[in-house]
Formats: structure tokens, C-alpha cells, sequence
């Protein structure tokens, strides 16, 4: 990703020695013209190209805000009530990454969101432990976090 990523900028670097301008349209038009030329080789490259992952990077990043507010505003909701209303609890999710990484950026996510901190991961690296604030029903908490965080650290990572 970062070797295509080297070519595009020394294109568009190219691009502007080749006109003899040296501003900012003028780059923007080089690196255009320096990706269609890598999107036009891409079969020569051993992965993907790189905006498909940087479009899975601005995707999570989207998504981890989206969750924060949400959270951000259901743990408002619960401090604010005038009885205490909670249910605390500790779930387990099963996680299937091959990478240390993965595993670090998903729990970092996950502490990152008011209510929820990972307590512990298994050395075998399969499952994580997550305490909740409040918990109505642990399967619905561990599919909302498989469907946000999970699936676009996959897409991020594997493509």
C-alpha cells in the first residue's frame, strides 16, 4: 500500500516538473492522472490498490464516531435519570483475527466507547472480556459489536 502510494506522489511530482508549475491544482491534477495510471497497472501490484483501504480507514473512523455519540449519549441518559437504573455485566466475545493489531485497534474501540472497557483478553487471543455499564441483553451486545467494530476492522485489514 505505501509503495503504491510513493508511486502516486512521485507522478504527481512528476506531473508538475513536466508543466513546469509548481502549485497546488497543478499537483492535484498530476495525482489524478498518477492514479488512473496505477489503477491501469494494478495487475502488476502484489495487493490491492491503496484507496480501497484508505476508504476502509475514513469507513471506521465514521463508524467509531457514529458508536461514540451514541454511547456518549445512552450513558448521559442513564447518569441523568433520577434512579439509577443500571446492569452492570462482564460478556465474553469471541474474536477470529490474525494479527496482534487487529486485536489492539478492536479493544482500544471498544475502551475508547463510554460504558464498555475490555478487561482481559485469553492467551490464546479467541475471546476478549468486556465489562458493560449496562447491560439489557448480552447476545444483542455482542452482535452490535461484531456488526460495527469487527466487520470494518476486517475490512480494513483484509482487503
Amino acid at each position: 500500500m505505501s509503495f503504491q502510494l510513493l508511486i502516486n506522489f512521485a507522478l504527481a511530482i512528476a506531473w508538475m516538473f513536466l508543466y513546469n508549475t509548481y502549485d497546488l491544482p497543478t499537483f492535484i491534477i498530476g495525482y489524478i492522472v498518477g492514479f488512473i495510471i496505477l489503477f491501469l497497472m494494478r495487475r502488476i501490484f502484489p495487493s490491492r490498490l491503496y484507496i480501497i483501504r484508505v476508504y476502509g480507514v475514513v469507513h471506521l473512523l465514521f463508524v467509531f464516531i457514529r458508536e461514540l455519540i451514541i454511547s456518549n449519549y445512552s450513558v448521559m441518559r442513564l447518569i441523568l435519570k433520577p434512579k439509577l437504573d443500571i446492569k452492570p455485566g462482564i460478556f465474553t466475545l469471541h474474536v477470529s483475527y490474525n494479527s496482534d493489531w487487529e486485536l489492539t485497534l478492536l479493544s482500544l474501540l471498544i475502551s475508547l466507547t463510554p460504558g464498555t472497557v475490555v478487561i482481559d483478553v485469553s492467551h490464546d487471543k479467541q475471546k476478549m472480556y468486556i465489562h458493560s455499564m449496562n447491560i439489557d441483553d448480552i447476545e444483542s451486545s455482542i452482535h452490535h459489536i461484531e456488526e460495527s467494530f469487527q466487520k470494518v476492522i476486517l475490512e480494513v485489514s483484509r482487503t
